[in-house]
């Protein structure tokens, strides 16, 4: 029964009739109602949980059930989409005009149905793999900003490693450069050192914010798990950077890990050209929701400066569909000869799993790549669990040798197009969390991944099938009980 009471025997007659009837209302119900707007895996994990463990299975759909945002943030979504498609259409200087195959834009169409950012021409595009190297970047920019910076990001730290870039935002607010600052509460609250930040922050210029703050004695409440993951940098609306570095050193500030020497390996990119404004919508879409401020002067493109197109992404909760998911598939399915992904999380839905493995079974060179060892011990197993029948479908998987986490998200179809950004390749990214990724067509930004890819792959393990199918049953085991936590959305 669902209210399984220690002392239900001692009730009268009536009350655990009563007790009766409401555990067989409550089991009915909910078989109607978790299965509306849910994968059916995803229904059927919760219908599990609350068969299985009744009372904390009810208690965890409750809290985690609702997956998404409030009325008023997706309001302010749709109104921001609906002030984007105004603007643009008003615009006539930006060029939306690309070459590539017509699948390309069919995605590229599809992204600006979903998140109403179109595909812009005059781009410059440089992928930066290195951590410090990226974070060296990025402070240069914001020590020559100046008008605004805009900055947001996952997860913040200071620390020796990030204090130049937070340096130089405190002292491009001195200067009165307008500097904004968002950060995701839980993500960075749960990092040492994090009271720490707060006080520099209050102690500088600076304009800050929580994102998707978990303060209920402030009023702000929501599912505690919906998470803005995000990683954004604007400076002057003339350069931004996106990838999936956050702000803090290599060892996220963990006296364990740094004991064993983990690292995480990161890819960013820095944009100049008119992508940068799309980059900056969803900054402001952000700031919006966080403060109630439309960035509206912030919106116009800057000159054509290269001749890269680029198609900014934004996915999560706020939107209706799951954006990223969707053009995910599109491009996969869309591969005629070569597919290298790379996916810390790599945790797919069966609509994701399907189109990696029929893109092997129809003789596509598919490559996967991965950590040696993750991070998170529940997703780390749950990805072990699709192994092998990504492995007999013809995919070859490569696992980044530990202790170094590879937390680089990107992918590349062909040599016709490149995606990077913020999501992974999980149901996490595509239903919880709020996400931007870039998708860039052409030949050279593809060949300034192939690089990146190469390097990977040359310090990588392979992972054989017939190895794979030898480990424990209870690897198997561990594997396949994770698996199901995964879907439980």
């Amino acid at each position: 029964m669902l209210f399984q009471l220690p002392l239900i025997g001692l009730l009268p007659d009536w009350a655990t009739f009563l007790v009766a009837v409401i555990d067989l209302v409550i089991r009915v119900a909910v078989l109607g109602i978790i299965p509306g707007n849910r994968r059916p895996t995803t229904a059927m994990a919760w219908l599990l949980a609350i068969f299985v463990i009744p009372t904390v299975g009810l208690l965890l759909f409750l809290m985690f059930g609702n997956f998404r945002l409030s009325r008023n943030r997706r309001e302010q979504q749709q109104e921001v989409d609906n002030r984007v498609r105004a603007t643009l259409a008003r615009a006539d200087d930006v060029d939306t005009r690309f070459p590539g195959a017509e699948w390309l834009h069919s995605a590229a169409a599809l992204n600006r149905h979903l998140g109403s950012l179109p595909m812009v021409n005059g781009n410059t595009v440089r992928l930066i793999p290195g951590y410090e190297d990226a974070l060296a970047e990025m402070a240069e920019a914001v020590r020559g900003a100046q008008r605004f910076v805009n900055a947001e990001f996952y997860i913040m730290s200071s620390d020796e490693v990030t204090d130049e870039l937070f340096t130089a935002l405190e002292e491009a607010a001195e200067r009165g450069v307008e500097v904004r600052l968002l950060f995701d509460h839980i993500g960075t609250a749960r990092i040492h050192g994090y009271r720490g930040l707060l006080r520099r922050l209050e102690a500088s210029k600076i304009q800050w914010r929580r994102m998707l703050p978990l303060l209920p004695l402030l009023g702000h409440w929501r599912r505690p798990d919906l998470r803005n993951h995000r990683k954004i940098l604007v400076v002057d609306g003339g350069v931004a950077f996106t990838g999936s570095l956050n702000l803090i050193e290599r060892s996220y500030r963990n006296p364990r890990h740094r004991r064993v020497g983990r690292k995480w390996v990161e890819l960013m990119a820095r944009l100049e050209g008119p992508a940068v404004t799309t980059l900056n919508v969803v900054f402001a879409t952000d700031w919006l929701s966080e403060t109630g401020q439309l960035l509206a002067e912030q919106m116009e493109p800057p000159e054509p400066v290269g001749d890269m197109p680029a198609q900014v992404v934004p996915s999560g909760p706020a939107f209706a569909n799951e954006n990223n998911l969707r053009l995910f598939n599109t491009l996969i399915y869309s591969a005629q000869h070569r597919l290298s992904i790379c996916s810390p999380y790599f945790v797919p839905d069966d609509s994701l799993l399907y189109a990696v493995t029929t893109a092997a079974q129809r003789g596509v060179d598919v490559e996967l790549f991965v950590s040696e060892q993750g991070d998170q011990f529940l997703v780390h197993h749950a990805q072990q669990s699709y192994y092998e029948v990504l492995l007999a479908a013809g995919v070859k998987i490569y696992r980044y040798p530990k202790p170094y986490v590879l937390h680089a998200k990107h992918f590349t179809v062909d040599d016709d197009v490149a995606v990077l950004g913020s999501s992974n390749m999980d149901m996490r990214s595509f239903s919880l969390n709020m996400e931007v990724s870039l998708m860039l067509p052409g030949a050279s930004i593809v060949a300034q991944m192939r690089r990146v890819e190469d390097m990977y792959r040359k310090i990588s393990l392979p992972v054989d099938l017939h190895t794979w199918r030898q480990r424990s049953l209870l690897s198997r085991y561990v594997d396949n009980v994770a698996r199901l936590t995964a879907t439980v959305q």
